[in-house]
C-alpha cells in the first residue's frame, strides 16, 4: 500500500538472513547439511535468472517443522537487482561476504559431488517449472528483451563475463539485459 510518500509493504514469511546467519547458524542442534544444501540451490536459482546483490538482508529462510526434522527454505525478498548488473559476481550469492559463514559451512561440511547434485536438481527442478509455465516464461522474457531495464554497458560487461563463466560466445551478440538472461534460462536450463 502506498500513502502519500510512504510505503507499507507486505509481511514476508521467515527469519531475514542476517538474523539467521547470526542467531540460528551457531546453534548446535541445527542440520548444517540441510542448510548447506538449501544455500547451495538458492545460489543456483539466483545465478540461473541472473538475481543479483542477494546479501543476507536481501532474503529470508522459511523455517518450517516436519515429523523428524525441520525442512528451510531460502526465498529472496529484494529484486532491484534481477538482471541489471553487470558484474557477474552480483549473480552469485555465495560471492557476498555477509554470506561467508554459510559459503564455509557448504564447502565444510558437503563435498563437490554433493554440491553438483544438489545444482543438477535444482536444474532439473527449474527446467520442470519452466517447461509447465513456458507461455507465461515466453511472455515475460519478451517483454524484458524489448525493454531497457539496464545500461547497455552493463549488457556488454555481463555478456563478456557470461560467456568466461561458462566458456561459451553464446552471449556475446545479446542487445539487452533480456536477452541475455532468455539465454543464459536457456543454456542453464537446456528449455
Amino acid at each position: 500500500m502506498v500513502k502519500g510518500n510512504t510505503l507499507i509493504e507486505e509481511h514476508i514469511a521467515g527469519v531475514p538472513g542476517d538474523v539467521f546467519l547470526r542467531d540460528y547458524l551457531p546453534d548446535p542442534k541445527l542440520n548444517k547439511v540441510r542448510i548447506a544444501k538449501e544455500f547451495t540451490k538458492f545460489t543456483e536459482r539466483s545465478f540461473i535468472r541472473l538475481l543479483g546483490d542477494m546479501r543476507s538482508v536481501n532474503y529470508v529462510v522459511d523455517i518450517t517443522p516436519d515429523f523428524e526434522e525441520v525442512q528451510y527454505r531460502v526465498r529472496p525478498i529484494d529484486f532491484d537487482q534481477q538482471s541489471y548488473e553487470g558484474n557477474g559476481n552480483i549473480y552469485l550469492a555465495f560471492r557476498f561476504n555477509s554470506n561467508r559463514p554459510v559459503t564455509r559451512l557448504a564447502f565444510h561440511v558437503l563435498n563437490r559431488k554433493s554440491i553438483d547434485q544438489y545444482v543438477n536438481e535444482e536444474h532439473a527442478q527449474m527446467a520442470r517449472r519452466a517447461k509447465v509455465e513456458s507461455t507465461r516464461l515466453r511472455a515475460l522474457l519478451g517483454i524484458m528483451r524489448r525493454e531497457e531495464i539496464a545500461p547497455m554497458e552493463h549488457v556488454q560487461r555481463l555478456a563478456l563475463e557470461l560467456d568466461r563463466m561458462h566458456g561459451t560466445t553464446d552471449f556475446r551478440d545479446c542487445k539487452s539485459m533480456g536477452e541475455l538472461t532468455a539465454e543464459h534460462i536457456s543454456l542453464m536450463l537446456g528449455v
